[in-house]
């Protein structure tokens, strides 16, 4: 059994309809209201540009804002481009500086696709 397993089935759902909807080629703002909705029409609690503290041995050291965090427990980074490489870490290290565990990339782009990052707790 995965982590989040409804939630994150219910989330993949969205993006599916999101993108099916609209397709590619407009910002990603765009796709981050569209998705905001979606979740919010399935009844999903999420919050757009979650502000997320980063702490480096317990100094906090920056902040980042998550395109979205859904029900705490997931974050979402949306792009409106094909994913690449650098999209992952940067997912990675969100993670790493919070207690989430579960991220999600998911490309608006010209094909669907979404990339599921696991960071569990204990290897932080």
């Amino acid at each position: 059994m995965l982590l989040h397993e409804d939630l994150t089935g219910a989330i993949i759902g969205c993006y599916y309809d999101v993108f099916n909807t609209l397709g590619f080629g407009f910002l990603e703002s765009v796709y981050e209201k569209a998705m905001m909705h979606e979740l919010k029409l399935q009844g999903i609690q999420a919050i757009r540009q979650s502000q997320i503290n980063v702490f480096y041995k317990g100094e906090n050291v920056g902040l980042y804002f998550a395109d979205i965090l859904v029900e705490g427990k997931v974050i979402l980074e949306l792009k409106a481009t094909q994913i690449q490489n650098e999209h992952r870490y940067q997912l990675y290290n969100y993670l790493k500086a919070t207690e989430i565990e579960v991220g999600y990339l998911m490309s608006f782009g010209k094909k669907a696709e979404h990339k599921r990052i696991i960071l569990s707790n204990e290897n932080k």
